[in-house]
């Protein structure tokens, strides 16, 4: 699968799958809300560094892309990171 034909709601959609199996493998039932502004660390997800790790390796066999490739880029929110596979 690529990102391309993908727009911001599916690459949010696909983001927050993976977030939420992520968490049910940890044993963590979290049912708030999920968003452009959704914060990954330090923002009500119950979400760690190796959390976010795990995500950006399964969004990667996902999508076939890696928008990591040439170094980190900086990102904060889900609308941040989906922009990101969306621009790669």
């Amino acid at each position: 699968m690529s990102t391309i034909g993908l727009n911001e709601g599916a690459m949010l959609a696909l983001i927050h799958n993976e977030v939420l199996k992520i968490l049910a493998d940890k044993g963590e039932a979290w049912t708030g809300s999920f968003g452009p502004e959704t914060r990954f660390l330090d923002g009500g997800l119950p979400f760690d560094s190796l959390d976010l790790a795990t995500l950006l390796v399964a969004l990667e066999q996902l999508t076939g892309t890696d928008p990591f490739r040439a170094g980190f880029r900086q990102f904060i929110t889900a609308g941040e990171l989906a922009a990101l596979y969306l621009e790669a």
